[in-house]
């Protein structure tokens, strides 16, 4: 499994955002929330919906299963004038990413996030960045089917 290295450009999203666990997991919750509202957002610059996750500092320094951390379900925007009542919006730095094609549900996604953060990353020539890791969901992304394919998209910087 090889990724793709990109140069990200500066981001602009908007969405719904909420604190979480991987074991107080609210995954599910806040994108049934955030797809009933997505049509309210006028100004998409992309069909893609990104779930994003800000993790803090330390957490794969420490991995615990209760560690708290910022989740996304939100969309690409041209700018922020348009932003729905209620919705959150996020600038999404640029930089340098990872880009993973994972094919496959979402409960069988930890053997793949654990290759790439226990094999690739150490044997790379990159270390972790501190930014967002998210998921591009786009036209093949199919809900909970296992021919489902996305992209994980993973900060990195040289070592």
């Amino acid at each position: 499994m090889t990724p793709k290295i990109v140069t990200l450009e500066e981001k602009n999203l908007v969405g719904f955002s909420t604190e979480m666990s991987l074991l107080d997991n609210k995954t599910p919750e806040l994108w049934k929330a955030f797809r009933q509202r997505s049509k309210e957002i006028t100004n998409r610059s992309s069909d893609d919906f990104i779930s994003l996750q800000v993790y803090p500092l330390d957490y794969f320094q420490e991995f615990s299963p209760v560690k708290k951390y910022i989740k996304w379900a939100c969309v690409e925007v041209e700018d922020f004038d348009a932003v729905p009542e209620e919705m959150n919006s996020l600038v999404l730095k640029g930089g340098l990413y990872a880009v993973f094609s994972y094919k496959g549900t979402a409960q069988n996604a930890q053997a793949f996030f654990q290759y790439i953060y226990g094999e690739w990353i150490p044997r790379s020539n990159y270390n972790l960045d501190d930014r967002p890791h998210f998921e591009v969901l786009g036209a093949k992304y199919k809900n909970n089917d296992p021919d489902s394919e996305e992209e994980a998209w993973i900060p990195i910087k040289a070592k």
